[in-house]
């Protein structure tokens, strides 16, 4: 299945296509910075204004690779189109919402689109450029990703100062129409596989279930208490779930998930390495803004602004990241991506109360260039181990091991930073900052953890060699 771009036209669709997936992944963060005005304007409970985010997460996470095998069976080219026309009413619905019931369930909206946007933009730029210009191609989209993801919190919180939260939505829609444009008469239309293939209902189902499930045990068991009765009966029904998941796609003819794929050591190695980078950078951005809060002193606008030497050096570093994949292929990229990672948060893990200003920003760059280095190539690692059928897939996949990389990533580092904090009994800068360096500690082994995976598993698989051809069976 084929769906190339035009030769002509290829790079103002990739312009297109960028726009889309951008706007998909600053939807992803941008909205953390409106939840007071959001909360105040709709008269919604804390815990209500948490569901705005956690239902897109959720959203996303189930329906990834759905969108993924949905897009294989039916065409890439008008899975991308109806992504782009849902995204734009759900931004639409969510920004004219008058109450909170009403935005989430236009967030939950968001989220189904957005995982089309996904798994659809980064199969349809690789399809349309030669392998020489491929990684490249790929890097500046992944640069638009990043930017879009890093970008979220500082925008955010300028469009509400502006214009206040419904801007948060309502500038998507404007926007989503350029990137139609843009598209529209450059991408060639996919033409269905000749097979009776079908969508996988039942696997659907129990997937679009458990993963919920496992994310609401994430966010909330350490609320409950990992003994109570809410988190040990959301365990045993999750469990139940993801285990019926896998026994029925493993007896399936025609399964969502081909499982096989992870038995496929180089997908396993970029997997690990897409799961590590969103464990980092949800956990990172979670903690930065603190430091800079309690112990800079910084505002909201000054702490935006210090988080652009991260936001800026990855999208700077994104498109380079690509033409270094062209020539030395992905795994030196992502291990080096993942050392500087692992760099970042060893200076971060040394920060004091008196830490100087170039310290900060150096310890930023470094997790800018670490991100830039993992976010395009993890995913061309993950298309190139695996058949052209299989593509959106493969990218479904990886990205849920990415979303869900990035749950556990905040939850975690919380959890041991709340540990380390509550066990001082009065709270001052000192103890946050015992907190804070506990934390980065974590993020400095899961880094150093990933890179030393990612080499042993490409070492054994050759993933250092060109892709490999893998059947799934």
């Amino acid at each position: 299945m084929s769906s190339a771009i035009k030769t002509h036209s290829r790079w103002l669709a990739l312009g297109g296509i960028s726009i889309a997936s951008f706007l998909g992944c600053i939807d992803f963060t941008i909205v953390n910075t409106a939840i007071p005005a959001i909360q105040n304007e709709l008269n919604a409970s804390i815990d209500q204004s948490q569901w705005v985010v956690t239902m897109f997460v959720m959203a996303l996470c189930s329906f990834m690779v759905a969108a993924g095998r949905l897009a294989d069976l039916y065409g890439r080219r008008g899975a991308l189109y109806t992504g782009m026309l849902v995204f734009a009413l759900a931004s639409l619905g969510a920004g004219l919402s008058t109450s909170i019931g009403m935005l989430i369930a236009w967030r939950f909206v968001q989220g189904l689109a957005c995982a089309v946007l996904y798994t659809t933009s980064a199969n349809l730029v690789a399809d349309a450029f030669a392998p020489r210009q491929r990684g490249m191609a790929l890097g500046l989209l992944f640069a638009a990703n990043g930017l879009g993801l890093a970008a979220g919190p500082v925008a955010g919180g300028l469009l509400v100062a502006a214009w206040g939260w419904r801007s948060v939505f309502l500038l998507n829609v404007p926007l989503i129409v350029l990137a139609f444009a843009l598209c529209l008469g450059q991408l060639q239309a996919s033409r269905p596989p000749a097979t009776t293939q079908k969508l996988d209902i039942p696997g659907l189902l129990l997937l679009m279930l458990g993963i919920p499930g496992l994310l609401l045990l994430i966010s909330h068991a350490g609320e409950w208490g990992w003994g109570s009765v809410q988190t040990l009966l959301l365990a045993g029904g999750t469990a139940m779930l993801l285990g019926l998941f896998i026994r029925i796609e493993l007896r399936s003819e025609q399964p969502l998930v081909n499982l096989g794929i992870f038995t496929n050591r180089r997908f396993i190695a970029a997997s690990i390495a897409t799961f590590c980078l969103a464990f980092f950078y949800c956990a990172a951005f979670f903690l930065m803004p603190l430091y800079l809060g309690f112990i800079r002193g910084q505002d909201s606008a000054g702490i935006g602004w210090m988080l652009l030497p991260t936001t800026l050096v990855m999208a700077a570093v994104s498109p380079l990241a690509g033409r270094l994949v062209d020539r030395y292929t992905t795994t030196p990229v992502l291990i080096a991506g993942l050392l500087f990672l692992a760099l970042s948060a060893l200076i971060q893990s040394r920060f004091t109360l008196n830490s100087d200003l170039s310290t900060v920003l150096l310890a930023f760059a470094c997790m800018g260039i670490g991100w830039g280095c993992m976010l395009g190539p993890s995913t061309m690692a993950a298309l190139s181990s695996v058949p052209e059928q299989l593509g959106a897939v493969a990218m479904g996949t990886s990205w849920t091991l990415h979303n869900l990389g990035g749950a556990l990533g905040v939850t975690i580092a919380t959890a041991l930073y709340t540990s380390v904090t509550s066990s001082a009994g009065v709270w001052t800068q000192v103890v946050f900052l015992s907190g804070f360096q506990a934390a980065m500690g974590l993020l400095v082994g899961v880094s150093l953890a990933g890179g030393l995976a990612v080499l042993a598993l490409s070492r054994r698989s050759g993933m250092t060699a060109p892709a490999q051809t893998w059947s799934g069976e």
